[in-house]
């Protein structure tokens, strides 16, 4: 049985806060954010842009990462989203996956 492959995602939002998720669906799951219907979290503090995106192997990789991420201060957060941009640039996943274009600045 292979499992699907899943992303682990940064949000900037609006307070300037950095949330961390997971999905199978990034696009999807970015436009729940979008429309107030991802988690309580971007509920509160709308996400203004995708940072950066990684994809995983399995769910149970990705969790145990954003489970990690989510302990990083802002800092480091921001360096972590800049190293994933430089090992999987935001345009290069948008031609991937086109309609997050709209998300990356």
């Amino acid at each position: 049985m292979s499992s699907q492959p899943w992303f682990v995602y940064l949000l900037e939002c609006r307070s300037g806060r950095i949330y961390t998720g997971v999905t199978p669906d990034l696009v999807a799951r970015i436009s729940k954010h979008e429309n107030g219907q991802g988690a309580m979290f971007t509920r509160l503090n709308r996400p203004e842009r995708l940072l950066a995106a990684k994809l995983f192997r399995s769910k149970v990789e990705a969790m145990r990462l954003e489970y990690q991420i989510k302990r990083l201060s802002r800092p480091q957060k921001i360096l972590l989203a800049s190293r994933w941009c430089d090992e999987n640039p935001p345009d290069k996943l948008a031609e991937q996956f086109p309609a997050l274009g709209e998300y990356i600045e």
